[in-house]
């Protein structure tokens, strides 16, 4: 019986020619070559799978190859390339970190680094999972790896890069290696398939593709399983039975029956899908991403993001043209709040079974996008605001049926001026022709406090302007004082001064310097004018401020000696003591 050979060792590429979705590295790697420019030391990081072993691999058997082609490939035929192709190369070796992460491993490895090659011209040496030294290891390993002999080179690969000391990275030069584009995974399993006499549709290569999620290897894993499993004839619909992936058309029969608000068709599926042994967080994740798919597919420029087959995107197409862009946009917010909730939940399946609900009701005429997907309006008990013409405001219940959906039509309103009682006038503000529009019970409040606010205007306006005098003033100015408590410096200021009545309506008062003066006409007086003129009813209120004269301010006293000779002016009994004792001042 033959040997089996697994497609990811059998078809592993063994030139820069032959390495897939990696050719910027391969073309440096190339040139480095060309030009002997070759460094001491080289990093290779990036996902599992994408590769990084590979590309070390290729790049050690070229610069040892006694006869490289034009294109600095390996010829595969000569003794370097021959001994490497069977395991017993002396001048390129491999060494497996995770295993071998100890100091005296490193020891062993700094020993042997000393031997020249025997064939070719470098000692190359592959470090794989380098990040998994020790720290001890890597100490150890520094003084080599930043000046080891002409003939030495090293090549480091890891998928952690971030787990590599600093003093290590800066030793080496550093190839970030990417995930494999599902296109060049297509393209490579549709070879290899044809090699191995494998009929596999186009559709099932897509989900191969996605599956492993940008490693060739991994795609590779996955295409010998279905082969194992269905043989030389592989369909798309043993592909997603063999690897457990939920079909899209799943998706696609749920989002027509979330546009047509069928619930009970959306639960019998969902059943259908746990029924199948398909795990619900994993369902709800792609429906996500199968809303995301749709949104991409409204823009023609956003297309090409599309990873999916040709026949399957042509279908998403067709469906992004049902779905506004409202309804994507909601489904979104649903499914994501659904899957970030999901652990929290007591009781999963409901949670995901409500989330499904909500969606049915996305394209249902009571759907309140702002508040209801919010829980901020409730169906019942919620109380609306009218305003008399008294200007008294009264609460009155409203039904469901007014709070799930109130539609309001403007029409073009004229510039008319009204004349109230009092003989002002009073001109709207006109408002532009706008097509219907959905408007929340938080807007016909908001819009009732405005009116009576305009009726309050009105009817202090009415009342005219009142007189005020300093027993009005002085209640009024310590509440004004109190009002700014946040702000110490002026609530003293306002405080420890006392205010003048100058004229009928200019009120005066004075602080200790100009620089207080200037911050509070700059920053506080219009504040503190307001204030005066809404309290004491008169909007012809105006303050005006000043310095205290240097001969009015009172003097601060500061130094002890200064303080004292005040004590002893103000205190004859004081004075008579120091005199009795004979003290002196200092």
């Amino acid at each position: 019986m033959e040997r089996f050979i697994v497609s990811a060792r059998k078809y592993r590429p063994n030139s820069f020619e032959n390495l897939i979705g990696q050719e910027n590295i391969a073309r440096t790697l190339k040139n480095s070559i060309t030009r002997k420019q070759l460094a001491h030391a080289y990093l290779f990081c990036g996902p599992r799978g994408v590769g990084k072993t590979t590309s070390a691999r290729i790049f050690a058997k070229t610069i040892n190859c006694l006869n490289p082609s034009d294109n600095m490939d390996p010829c595969g035929v000569c003794e370097s390339c021959v001994s490497f192709a069977e395991g017993r190369s002396y001048s390129i070796h491999e060494l497996d970190a995770a295993s071998n992460n100890s100091v005296d491993d490193i020891r062993q490895l700094n020993d042997l680094v000393r031997i020249p090659p025997q064939i070719g011209k470098y000692s190359v040496y592959i470090i794989d999972e380098v990040h998994m030294l020790s720290q001890a290891a890597f100490n150890a390993f520094l003084k080599t790896l930043e000046e080891p002999p002409a003939h030495a080179i090293f090549i480091l690969a890891t998928t952690e890069k971030h787990k590599i000391l600093p003093t290590i990275l800066s030793r080496c030069q550093t190839y970030d290696f990417n995930r494999i584009s599902v296109e060049d995974i297509v393209r490579n399993l549709k070879d290899i398939a044809l090699k191995e006499g494998v009929t596999i549709d186009i559709e099932a290569l897509h989900i191969i593709a996605q599956k492993a999620d940008g490693a060739m290897r991994d795609a590779l894993t996955l295409f010998d399983q279905t082969v194992a499993f269905c043989g030389q004839d592989v369909s798309y619909g043993q592909v997603i039975s063999t690897l457990n992936v939920l079909d899209y058309e799943y998706y696609i029969r749920l989002t027509n029956h979330f546009l047509n608000s069928s619930h009970a068709e959306v639960m019998l599926i969902f059943d259908e899908i746990l029924s199948k042994g398909f795990n619900a967080l994993h369902f709800i994740a792609g429906l996500s991403s199968h809303f995301r798919d749709l949104l991409i597919c409204k823009d023609r420029s956003t297309q090409q993001l599309l990873d999916l087959a040709p026949s399957v995107a042509e279908k998403y197409r067709e469906q992004s043209e049902r779905c506004s862009l409202n309804f994507l946009y909601d489904a979104l917010s649903i499914t994501t709040a659904c899957e970030a909730g999901y652990k929290l939940s007591g009781n999963q399946r409901l949670h995901i079974e409500f989330a499904l609900f909500r969606l049915c009701r996305i394209t249902s005429p009571d759907w309140i996008s702002g508040e209801v997907k919010r829980g901020l309006v409730k169906s019942e008990g919620v109380k609306s605001v009218e305003v008399k013409s008294d200007g008294v405001k009264s609460e009155q219940p409203v039904k469901s049926e007014e709070v799930k959906s109130v539609e309001v039509k403007s029409e073009e309103v004229k510039s008319e001026e009204q004349v109230n009682s009092a003989g002002i006038e009073i001109k709207p503000k006109a408002e532009p022709q706008t097509k219907s529009m959905t408007t929340s019970i938080k807007d016909l409040m908001k819009s009732a406090e405005q009116t009576i606010s305009i009726q309050e205007e009105i009817r202090t306006q009415e009342r005219g302007e009142d007189d005020f005098d300093m027993e009005k003033l002085l209640p009024v100015w310590e509440r004004m004082a109190e009002s700014e408590k946040s702000l110490p410096n002026l609530a003293n200021a306002l405080r420890q001064c006392s205010p003048v009545i100058s004229e009928k309506t200019k009120i005066h008062f004075m602080v200790g310097n100009q620089a207080q003066k200037e911050w509070i006409e700059r920053k506080c007086i219009l504040r503190l004018n307001e204030f005066l003129q809404k309290h004491l009813n008169n909007k012809n209120i105006e303050l005006s401020i000043s310095v205290t004269p240097d001969d009015k301010r009172e003097k601060k006293l500061y130094l002890p000696e200064e303080k004292a000779n005040f004590l002893l002016g103000s205190n004859p009994e004081l004075k008579e003591l120091q005199n009795d004792l004979k003290l002196e001042i200092k």
